[in-house]
């Protein structure tokens, strides 16, 4: 039996997690409950791939590598700069992008629509101007099909290596999760998305090869925040081996790009040991996947009836 104190301890760390991850305490904001509402079992449902991947814990380590990843790209590290209340409000731009993937992931058709509107619809007001690798300005908007295809590759890319590291086998191995998450990307319009880890690779490799992508000022900025962002003073130990675990994670081509280097300690298994713990801590099913399997249950009795 836990003592009072460690009990304590343990729903701190939980508050504090569901608090970073969903912006409540309890880990159901009014996004992750319309999660339970709807009419059919969504784009993806048990059993899928997607949500063996967002269910998963590895997410924590995957978003780390996936916001390292999108800093490489100008258009996008423009679009964060200029646009986005990071250092002012990091979580709320963290739980803005994880309202996405998770309502997309358990919600039903129609919900995992509005929410990829609203997403676009944020999308069109994002503009401004970047300099290129060439020294040229070049204008962009969130939109642009380039930037759209950049950010959700790394994401894909981000996801998969980390749920292949640090957790169970995929349902249908790595290229049906990349297929089926092409879905994810058509509703904000990403053009082209691939739908096989082979194509995956070959369009992340084209991205690196075509000499767009970029380290500078932003860029150096941008990681120092990640490596450090203003976390709970609890939380901080764990978020530091994630953070090492995620750098290790990456190609080296990548982190020389970063600035960053891989952490002659054994990270990845201290990675997996955290990850472990946040299980234990948080339980085995996600509030946003409770919510999808009420909603589901409830199709199926009805469909009895």
């Amino acid at each position: 039996m836990s003592s009072p104190r460690r009990s304590d301890r343990r729903d701190r760390w939980r508050s504090h997690l569901l608090s970073t991850l969903s912006g409540q305490s309890d880990g159901r904001p009014a996004w992750v409950q319309a999660i339970a509402e709807g009419d059919d079992v969504g784009y993806f449902g048990p059993g899928s791939a997607s949500w063996a991947v967002h269910g998963g814990m590895a997410t924590m380590v995957a978003g780390i590598r996936a916001l390292l990843m999108q800093t490489l790209h100008p258009g996008a590290m423009a679009g964060v700069h200029d646009w986005s209340r990071y250092k002012e409000d990091p979580l709320g731009r963290l739980t803005g992008t994880i309202r996405w993937l998770v309502t997309v992931t358990f919600a039903d058709t129609v919900v995992a629509d509005r929410e990829s509107g609203r997403v676009a619809h944020f999308h069109e007001r994002v503009r401004g101007e970047y300099v290129d690798n060439h020294g040229e300005t070049v204008p962009y908007t969130a939109g642009d099909p380039e930037l759209l295809s950049w950010v959700h590759v790394v994401f894909t890319d981000a996801f998969l290596a980390s749920h292949t590291l640090w957790d169970a086998p995929i349902p249908g191995g790595a290229d049906t999760y990349v297929r089926e998450w092409a879905k994810a990307g058509e509703l904000i319009g990403v053009q082209d998305a691939p739908r096989s880890e082979a194509e995956l690779r070959g369009q992340l490799e084209a991205f690196r090869a075509s000499g767009v992508l970029k380290s500078d000022e932003r860029v150096r900025e941008a990681v120092r925040f990640i490596r450090r962002p203003p976390l709970a003073k609890g939380f901080l130990p764990a978020y530091r081996i994630m953070f090492a675990g995620a750098v290790a994670s990456l190609p080296k081509e990548y982190r020389r790009m970063l600035g960053l280097r891989r952490s002659p300690l054994p990270v990845i298994w201290a990675t997996g040991r955290v990850l472990a713990v946040v299980r234990r801590v948080m339980g085995s099913e996600s509030s946003s996947e409770e919510a999808a399997l009420s909603r589901i249950r409830r199709l199926a009795r009805s469909a009895t009836l």
